[in-house]
């Protein structure tokens, strides 16, 4: 089989031919002794022979001052890596404003003035100014038609069987794949299978996370699913999933190599398997498959009973908790995690004692990986770049310089915060009203999930869904399928703070920075949230570049207006959102 462009998982090999160098041997020198002709013809070659030459110098000069022009920048880098690497204390160069942890200091400095500052205080209801200003679009297409057009016998071709790997919002990502190529190859989906990974070590399956009656009967008419595969096909592989022809697709594979490579294969054997099956389609594809997408994510995926059941409860105990703003909260997904601040290999305020404990925890999680000869590790430029986990307290410091004051309740999502007795103390002397999922629901309510990382998250993940405020702090899966669902959700809005770290640690960094100077930082850093909150990007046909999870829209806007317009005569419909009615 060939390899198509950006799709295939195979490797073309190198050809010989034109183009490359010419491996044959030089022709031998002329012999001294030539006739006058010969003498005369090389005596008019030499104008030719300089034209040539100067030409052939100018070409070299010319490649010469471009190879010039890219080694600037890498001439540039090393400058910068001398100057925040280990070898600047040897040379004496100035730290990098924004390299060295301070905050702890900054807070000490500034604590009176924020305890003290009662001037401009934000309330949650007003916190969002820009409006999505909606353009005049084409109606939106029955589905009924939909159906009639694209959909018309699912499933003829055979049966497609993924293995979603990663954490909540990666397996989230490889199901709405699934349902997609399972559209475009015209196959029926086996309920996805969940990896064991041995990061994650969480054994739930796709029942255990979402509810797979609603996410089969909500697809039937587009794509057909079915729990496993029927008993003869079973049969023929002898009941052992491994013996089925397993596809290794490349990340982001377009349409073309699915229809040109996969689909034959599923044709010829019946049933085909896709494992791993994470990022394996491109973000562009045609209109009604990208419906599929919105369908999976928006509507099919609801969280299993169980889950639910105790994430309604947790919200509406942040609301009654919030009652003094009105029932609005903010949500913060907050990953200074043990794993995640040794993973970013960024240093922090604890000395000797962090290093040590740090280098323990990498090598643990991660063998040799920090330790080989190839891999420079940078705490200070990481900070600098803004690849380092936000603290509690940078992320309290924040939000009390954008306006909210000491009455607004804050939800903490997040794992066992790294030493929360120092870096969690500063947060709750500027935010008192502050809950975690441990902290709203008792022991006997959360026992049934302990160790279940996925559905751990898939509780933070509604709380977060339905706060006035979300705050991001260090990317990832979550907050970007999240932002996109609330976009969906609030009006193409995604009503999320997204810090500008490389401006916040330089701020962070300045011992002699007065608090009204840090809140007009911050009042800037809210509005521009603001502002990007509403960004649609430009998708001319199908040439997507953006992820439709994070921008669901303007693909996703039908199904928005089918959905808002079942809100408005049956409140309960926002319950196959996230589990909660409105």
């Amino acid at each position: 089989m060939k390899s198509k462009a950006g799709g295939s998982g195979l490797t073309s090999e190198a050809t010989g031919g034109g183009g490359g160098s010419s491996s044959s041997p030089s022709p031998p020198p002329s012999p001294r002794r030539q006739s006058g002709v010969t003498r005369c013809r090389r005596r008019v070659r030499p104008a030719k022979d300089s034209s040539e030459s100067r030409r052939l110098v100018a070409v070299i000069m010319a490649r010469r001052s471009l190879r010039y022009f890219f080694l600037l920048p890498v001439v540039y880098i090393s400058g910068l890596l001398m100057c925040v690497g280990p070898f600047s204390a040897l040379i004496g160069h100035t730290p990098l404003p924004g390299s060295r942890y301070r905050s702890h200091e900054i807070f000490h400095n500034l604590l009176h003035h924020i305890e003290t500052d009662n001037s401009s205080v934000i309330e949650l209801a007003s916190v969002w100014k820009y409006k999505r200003k909606l353009r005049e679009q084409k109606p939106c297409p029955n589905l009924t038609a939909l159906h009639r057009e694209h959909f018309v016998s699912p499933g003829l071709n055979g049966f497609l069987i993924v293995e979603a790997n990663g954490g909540l919002n990666q397996q989230r990502s490889a199901i709405c794949n699934a349902v997609a190529v399972a559209g475009l190859l015209n196959a029926i989906l086996v309920i996805p299978q969940f990896e064991f990974h041995n990061v994650w070590k969480d054994p739930s399956e796709f029942g255990d996370v979402y509810d797979e009656d609603h996410f089969i009967s909500t697809l039937d008419g587009y794509v057909k699913v079915v729990k496993e595969l029927p008993e003869a096909l079973m049969e023929r592989h002898n009941y052992n999933m491994s013996n089925i022809t397993n596809i290794k697709v490349q990340a982001w594979s377009p349409v073309s190599y699915y229809l040109g490579v996969v689909s034959p294969i599923l044709q010829k054997e019946g049933v085909i398997r896709i494992a791993p099956f994470a990022n394996r389609l491109a973000m562009s594809v045609p209109p009604h498959i990208q419906f599929l997408r919105c369908l999976t994510n928006y509507k099919a995926l609801r969280f299993s009973f169980s889950i639910s059941a105790l994430a309604n409860k947790l919200v509406y105990r942040m609301i009654e908790k919030s009652s003094r703003t009105d029932g609005k909260y903010i949500a913060v997904h907050l990953r200074f995690e043990e794993d995640m601040v040794a993973f970013s290999c960024c240093v922090y305020d604890g000395g000797e004692a962090e290093k040590l404990e740090m280098d323990s925890v990498r090598e643990k999680g991660w063998k040799g990986k920090f330790k080989r000869k190839d891999r420079i590790i940078l705490p200070d430029l990481n900070r600098v770049e803004g690849k380092c986990p936000l603290t509690p307290l940078e992320v309290g410091m924040m939000l009390r310089g954008m306006g909210f004051d000491s009455n607004t309740s804050i939800y903490i999502a997040s794992g066992k915060i790294y030493h929360a007795e120092r870096y969690l103390a500063p947060l709750m002397k500027m935010f008192p009203y502050l809950y975690t999922k441990e902290s709203l629901a008792t022991s006997d309510e959360l026992a049934p999930f302990m160790g279940y990382s996925s559905q751990l998250a898939a509780l933070d993940y509604t709380v977060c869904l339905s706060s006035e405020v979300f705050v991001t702090t260090q990317g990832g899966n979550f907050p970007h399928f999240l932002m996109g669902h609330r976009r969906f959700l609030y009006g193409g809005h995604a009503k999320t703070i997204i810090p500008d770290k490389r401006k916040l640690v330089v701020l962070l960094d300045d011992l002699s920075i007065s608090w009204r100077a840090f809140k007009d930082q911050m009042e800037d850093m809210l509005s521009e949230s603001d502002r990007k909150g509403i960004m649609v990007p430009r998708v001319r046909k199908i040439n997507r570049k953006t992820s439709v999870y994070t921008y669901p829209l303007p693909e996703c806007r039908c199904l928005q207006q089918s959905l808002a317009n079942q809100i408005d005569n049956n409140n309960d419909v926002l319950y196959n959102y996230n589990g909660t009615k409105a």
